[in-house]
């Protein structure tokens, strides 16, 4: 087995296609066909289903790619070790975040210390998150809770009350505060299964009785905030994340029915010391509220 033909079919697994990944390399199609070929005939195995012009990972294939994940991650901290006084000058981070709202007074205090490294910040559910930084598809993750899983570094970054939300001609425009059999009783617009937010109210309200049931669902935080701006229904989201929206008015929960959303900034353990993911914590350390 050579490393060649290892790389190879990562990059035919991780860029969806032969071509892809010929791109990516700057080799021809032809040669990254030969060097996966020969791995499954020198071994014996079928690593891709070839239907159709479709390239679609066999069993075999997606449990070598969670090996190859690890062994091409590991050279790309090798490689940061190895350049680390580069690392913070041109460096690249990934961050995926179920609301960068938590993280915009980090960025800005982090690009202005390290103005060379460039950084992606994506949305996605708790869900999104954590299978994005197993899968080594993110460095940095920030989640609607502190994670308990032994295989993360997280440090809380705040936590602010769930809040229900609706647009500014809604008949409870001006109820203040409302409980949830109260909210039970209207159409309700709610985020995707996976959301932290709807499973904290779904807990919430069935340990008091009351079942949520979406009149709409919505995938991703700004779609529901369209839907209720347009009066379709109430929405649900932390006080943090509100934001300034002259179309829409926040409805308090009552006392003994709030949640509290606590928004944590999450790394792989193996990765927190990492150059990029080192610093990223500091800075978010020094800009927490005390």
């Amino acid at each position: 087995m050579r490393y060649v033909q290892l790389r190879a079919f990562h990059y035919v697994a991780t860029c969806g296609g032969f071509s892809r990944a010929a791109e990516e390399l700057l080799l021809t199609q032809p040669a990254i066909s030969d060097q996966v070929r020969k791995l499954e005939e020198e071994y014996d195995v079928l690593l891709f289903n070839r239907q159709r012009k479709q390239v679609v990972l066999t069993a075999a294939g997606e449990q070598l790619l969670q090996i190859t994940r690890r062994l091409f991650d590991s050279e790309q901290q090798a490689m940061q070790f190895l350049s680390e006084s580069r690392a913070l000058q041109s460096g690249n981070l990934r961050i995926v975040a179920d609301s960068a709202h938590h993280l915009l007074h980090i960025l800005a205090a982090f690009r202005k210390r390290y103005p060379g490294v460039r950084i992606s910040v994506r949305a996605g559910n708790t869900e999104t998150v954590v299978n994005s930084l197993y899968n080594y598809e993110a460095d940095l993750g920030v989640l609607g809770e502190m994670p308990t899983l032994k295989s993360f570094t997280c440090d809380l970054l705040n936590s602010s009350p769930v809040i229900a939300f609706v647009a500014r001609g809604h008949e409870l425009a001006r109820a203040g505060r409302l409980t949830c059999p109260e909210l039970a009783r209207h159409p309700l617009v709610l985020r995707e299964r996976g959301s932290k937010t709807r499973t904290k109210l779904e807990v919430a309200a069935k340990a008091m009785g009351v079942d949520l049931k979406p009149a709409i669902e919505a995938e991703g935080r700004e779609a529901v905030r369209e839907i209720v701006a347009s009066g379709a229904g109430i929405g649900f989201v932390s006080l943090a994340e509100f934001g300034e929206d002259t179309r829409l008015v926040p409805i308090r929960l009552d006392p003994e029915d709030q949640m509290m959303m606590d928004e944590a900034l999450i790394c792989l353990r193996e990765r927190r010391d990492s150059k990029l993911v080192h610093a990223f914590f500091e800075i978010a350390r020094a800009l927490r509220p005390a």
